[in-house]
C-alpha cells in the first residue's frame, strides 16, 4: 500500500537552475517553520521563526551547522494565506546554482523531502485555495507566448473561466432538483408546463456553451500561434519579409531567383501576435530537380498553413506562375502582399484584389513600410474585436473543450428529449451528465490519475 505523502513537507528550487541574481528555496508544508528556523541565523537577537508574524521579510544566514551557507532573506507566509494554503517559507538567497542546490539540500537534511513536478500547485489545489481550471492556467501564464496568451491565462488565473462554468453548473442543478422534487411530491410540485419552461432555461446556456466551444479555435491560435507559410514567385521579396518579420537577416537575399530551395522556420512576435512563420522556396514551373522538390514542399506548407502570405513583386507583371499561386490559395485564408512599392509599380491594388479576391496590403520589405498594416489585418482575420479578457472566455485547453462539447451534447439530448416527449426522469439522466462533465473543468467530480497527469507536466518548483 503507496503511503499517502500529501502532509509531507516538501522543498524545491522555485527559479530556474542558472546564474541569476537572486535564487528561491520553498518549502511547504506543516513543519516548514521549525525546519527553516533551524538552518536560519537572524540578525536579530533570539529570533524564533516559528513565532514569527506572518508575511514578513527577515534577514540573516543560512546555515549547515557552523556553516555558513548564504547571506538571505526569509519571507514567512502562515496557512492558509499562502500560494498552497499551508505554512510556507521562501529562503531568497545569491542565484548561484550550487548555492541554491546546497540550501536546497540542507532544508531536505533537516526534515523536508523534495517536491515532484507542480507539487506546490496541486497542493493549492487540494487545498481549496485554487480549482483545477485556475492550476492550469498558471502552466499557461509561465508558457505564454505572446500578449494575448498571457492575458487569457492571467483572465482564467482570476477565475474568469470558473465563474462560467460554476454558473452553468448552478443552473443545470437546480433543474435537476426541481425535476426529482417533483418526482418525489408530486402533490405539491407539479410539472405541468414544465418542460417548455426547461426548453426556454436551456437556450441561452446551449449557446452560451456553443460559443465558448467555438473560441477554442482562437484560442489554439493564441496559445501556439499561426501558422503561417509565405508564398511567392521567386525573387517576389519573401526571403526579404521574413528578415523584416524575424528582426535580423535569417533567410539568404540575392537578385538570383530561386535562392530559396527549402523552408525555414520561424516563430516571431508580431505586435502582441506570435506567427509561426514559414519562408519557402518560389513557387514556379522549373527544370531543376531541387528547386522542384523545394516547390513541392511549399505546396505542402500551404496546405497545413493556418494563414498564407502571398508576396507578389509589384515591379513586375503577372504571369503563369502567379496564376498557380492563386488557384493554391483560393478559399483559404490567406493576405495578399503587393511588395517594391519603392520601386515603379506595373501593378495596382485593385488589379491583384480583383485576380484574387482578397484585401491587398502595400508593403515594402527593404523599407520595411506597411507592416503595421499586415499586422491589423491579420488580427481583423483571427480575432473577432478587441481581446480585453475581463467577462470574455477564450478555450485555450484541449482538456477545457472536450470536456464543454461532451456536456453540450448532453443538454442537446435533453432537448430531444423533450421534443419527443419522453419521461421527466429521462430529462435528469443528461442533465446530470452535462453537470459532471462541466464539474470536470474546475476539478470536481475527477479521477486522481487526471489530476496527478495534469500536475506532471510543471516543474518541480511550481
Amino acid at each position: 500500500m503507496l503511503k499517502d505523502r500529501s502532509s509531507d513537507t516538501i522543498a524545491a528550487v522555485a527559479t530556474a537552475m542558472s546564474s541569476s541574481g537572486i535564487g528561491i528555496v520553498r518549502v511547504s508544508g506543516s513543519d516548514a517553520f521549525s525546519i527553516v528556523n533551524e538552518i536560519f541565523e537572524s540578525k536579530k537577537k533570539n529570533f524564533d521563526l516559528r513565532k514569527a508574524p506572518s508575511h514578513r521579510v527577515h534577514y540573516g544566514m543560512i546555515k549547515d551547522g557552523e556553516e555558513i551557507l548564504d547571506e538571505v532573506l526569509v519571507i514567512a507566509m502562515r496557512g492558509p494565506h499562502s500560494y498552497t494554503a499551508e505554512d510556507t517559507v521562501e529562503i531568497d538567497c545569491h542565484g548561484g546554482v550550487l548555492v541554491m542546490k546546497k540550501i536546497l539540500e540542507t532544508v531536505i537534511k533537516y526534515g523536508a523531502r523534495p517536491a515532484e513536478p507542480g507539487e506546490f500547485t496541486k497542493r493549492a489545489f487540494l487545498n481549496g485555495r485554487i480549482d483545477l481550471s485556475q492550476a492550469e492556467a498558471v502552466m499557461d501564464v509561465i508558457h505564454s507566448k505572446n500578449d494575448y496568451a498571457m492575458k487569457s491565462s492571467v483572465s482564467q488565473l482570476k477565475g474568469s473561466l470558473s465563474r462560467k462554468i460554476r454558473k452553468l453548473r448552478e443552473d443545470i442543478l437546480y433543474q435537476i432538483a426541481f425535476i426529482e422534487s417533483a418526482l418525489d411530491d408530486p402533490e405539491h410540485i407539479s410539472l405541468e408546463g414544465y418542460e417548455d419552461e426547461l426548453m426556454e432555461k436551456l437556450n441561452p446556456m446551449i449557446d452560451q456553451m456553443e460559443s465558448m466551444v467555438r473560441s477554442a479555435d482562437n484560442g489554439k491560435i493564441v496559445t501556439e500561434g499561426i501558422k503561417t507559410v509565405i508564398l511567392g514567385k521567386p525573387n517576389a521579396g519573401k526571403s526579404s519579409l521574413m528578415n523584416v518579420l524575424v528582426g535580423e537577416e535569417r533567410a539568404i537575399v540575392t537578385d538570383i531567383a530561386g535562392t530559396t530551395r527549402d523552408i525555414l522556420e520561424e516563430q516571431i512576435r508580431l505586435h502582441g501576435i506570435t506567427l509561426n512563420v514559414i519562408d519557402t522556396a518560389g513557387i514556379r514551373e522549373t527544370e531543376d530537380i531541387v528547386e522542384q522538390i523545394g516547390v513541392s514542399r511549399a505546396r505542402q506548407m500551404a496546405d497545413q498553413a493556418d494563414l498564407i502570405i502571398y508576396v507578389v513583386d509589384g515591379s513586375r507583371p503577372l504571369d503563369e506562375n502567379d496564376d498557380l499561386i492563386m488557384n493554391l490559395i483560393r478559399d483559404r485564408k490567406a493576405v495578399v502582399l503587393l511588395n517594391k512599392t519603392d520601386l515603379k509599380t506595373v501593378i495596382s491594388e485593385k488589379e491583384l484584389s480583383e485576380k484574387t479576391g482578397l484585401d491587398v496590403v502595400a508593403v515594402s520589405a527593404r523599407e520595411e513600410t506597411g507592416i503595421d498594416q499586415l499586422e491589423n489585418k491579420i488580427k481583423e482575420m483571427f480575432y473577432e474585436g478587441d481581446l480585453k479578457f475581463n467577462d470574455e472566455v477564450m478555450i485555450t485547453n484541449v482538456r477545457h473543450k472536450t470536456a464543454l462539447s461532451g456536456a453540450l451534447e448532453s443538454l442537446k439530448m435533453v432537448k430531444q428529449s423533450i421534443e419527443n416527449q419522453m419521461p421527466e426522469d429521462f430529462l435528469t439522466i443528461d442533465l446530470m451528465d452535462a453537470y459532471e462533465k462541466l464539474g470536470t473543468i474546475i476539478g470536481e467530480a475527477v479521477e486522481d490519475d487526471l489530476v496527478n497527469e495534469i500536475f506532471s507536466r510543471f516543474c518541480t518548483g511550481k
